[in-house]
């Protein structure tokens, strides 16, 4: 209770408002669900969809009015963080509530990879499932493809989708015949290899809403994962064609389509106000592919990297009558919030097991003074931290990392470099696009946040500064995290 009395009086000392510690009442408007029933939950996630590759975020070239109209009906999150740049790690901090590093998943995973998300981690499935929720998984998983660690073994009890990306296939551009046929999975058998790409977003959808009309009768959680706009694009005949923004544009035009195919069979059946959904991406675009890439304006970089383009994206929430229309969230919200969130709007158990997410109802609900509930946000690449976020300041510290040359064209990368950054400290309210660092003018929010940096290190840990060597066995996490069906936290770890 002294840290969590000492948090409240930094952050009000600091202007940052209170965190929300406390589980809030809640207080829903509108009609009760029949017999009581608990909300049903829809999460859908995209693949590398840039910060401004939504209507509402400024995307220009096409245009995603179902998307708009969601963030119309609900709320916009300005300052939403995924757990990593990268696929892998951001869906296992989706998954958990935990940074990535906190559950032994720090980097992307190969096809036939002998290690994936450990069955010791409680998930978003596994946790409503206590409260009697059916669920179910349609698109890209990428969090281990061996039986142990698929979807059907995180309590979900419905998938179909591809178990990675769809550049993992004999057809990559840079490593042709590298990979294995790209099996699409039903279960957990195999139901072909290399499918046609141009169907993936429309059999993703058909299967969603399947699922929804099977199971309106009883409280659901549906996990809509597509693999688009991720490399290489591919859309089918209904918007072949139909942006300016070329096939990019028309990729995330057809997943328009398909949240409004959601909305549309959420209204039909009238589960409209008992039905949270969740909008967002995994990550920033992947710019190396140029004219097959989207766009984080006005962040800074992608994809792969620490700066803002890599790790915020998007996000719109909409749940008539429990949250109020026509909102923006300015403050930090992060994928790891989501668990702890909907596990309290059903009643459930938050895992045993230390996590990192936080409820953000206060916030979604749009109560009066809520405030983020994190004290800083960590930017970690595999085991190294890069950055802090602690309000409106972002430290930044030194590290290299891949600076787009020159970028590629219609599906093929482009030339990356090497590139370098020294410690700086940016102001995100007035510099947005992280260019002038004011570590000079601010030192004093530099000593605080390199103490924040000391924080991160002494839990989560940092590969690149070798920190805690009496816990030496961290830097062994490497070997647990190649031990087929044995991935575990990394001994050492806060747990």
């Amino acid at each position: 209770m002294n840290s969590r009395r000492n948090r409240r009086g930094f952050l009000k000392a600091m202007g940052l408002g209170a965190a929300t510690l406390a589980l809030p009442q809640l207080s829903f408007s509108g009609k009760a669900a029949p017999k009581d029933r608990k909300p049903n939950f829809v999460l859908i996630l995209t693949d590398d969809q840039g910060y401004a590759d939504v209507g509402c975020f400024g995307a220009v070239g096409f245009e995603t009015p179902h998307l708009d109209r969601m963030a119309a009906e609900g709320i916009r999150f300005s300052d939403f963080y995924m757990g990593s740049s990268v696929c892998s790690p951001a869906r296992a901090a989706l998954m958990t509530g935990c940074y990535p590093q906190r559950v032994g998943l720090p980097a992307v995973l190969e096809a036939g990879s002998e290690t994936g998300l450990s069955s010791d981690e409680e998930t978003i499935p596994e946790i409503l499932k206590t409260q009697g929720y059916v669920t179910a998984m349609f698109g890209k998983w990428h969090l281990g493809d061996l039986p142990p660690f698929l979807p059907t073994r995180h309590g979900f009890d419905e998938y179909f989708g591809l178990p990675y990306s769809n550049d993992m296939w004999p057809w990559h551009p840079t490593k042709k015949n590298f990979f294995p046929d790209l099996p699409l999975m039903e279960g957990e058998k195999i139901i072909g290899y290399n499918p046609d790409l141009t169907q993936l977003t429309t059999w993703y959808t058909e299967q969603s809403v399947k699922f929804i009309e099977k199971n309106k009768d009883r409280p659901f959680f549906l996990y809509l994962a597509h693999t688009m706009p991720h490399v290489p694009l591919a859309v089918s005949d209904k918007y072949k064609g139909k942006s300016t923004q070329g096939l990019y544009g028309d990729a995330c035009m057809e997943i328009d389509w398909s949240v409004g195919q959601v909305l549309s069979t959420l209204k039909r059946l009238g589960l409209d106000e008992q039905t949270l959904v969740i909008f967002t991406s995994d990550n920033g675009p992947w710019l190396t592919y140029g004219n097959h890439a989207g766009s984080a304006k006005p962040l800074r970089d992608g994809k792969t990297t620490t700066f803002d383009g890599g790790q915020r994206v998007p996000c719109i929430m909409r749940w008539p009558g429990k949250i109020p229309k026509n909102r923006v969230c300015r403050e930090i919200t992060t994928a790891m919030d989501i668990l702890p969130t909907l596990a309290i709007l059903a009643e459930a158990k938050l895992p045993e097991k230390q996590i990192d997410g936080r409820d953000i109802w206060p916030l979604m609900s749009g109560q009066l003074g809520a405030r983020s509930p994190h004290e800083a946000f960590y930017y970690y690449n595999a085991w190294q931290l890069e950055a802090v976020r602690w309000g409106k300041w972002k430290l930044v510290l030194p590290h290299q990392y891949y600076a787009v040359a020159e970028p590629g064209k219609d599906g093929m990368p482009g030339r990356q470099v090497w590139a370098s950054i020294t410690m700086a400290l940016f102001d995100l309210e007035n510099d947005i696009g992280e260019e002038n660092d004011v570590s000079r003018e601010h030192p004093e929010v530099v000593e605080r946040m390199l103490d924040l940096v000391a924080k991160a290190r002494e839990d989560l840990g940092d590969g690149v500064m070798q920190v805690n060597p009496e816990k030496k066995d961290f830097f062994q996490a490497r070997k647990l995290y190649r031990i087929k069906g044995k991935n575990t936290r990394p001994p050492g770890r806060s747990s």
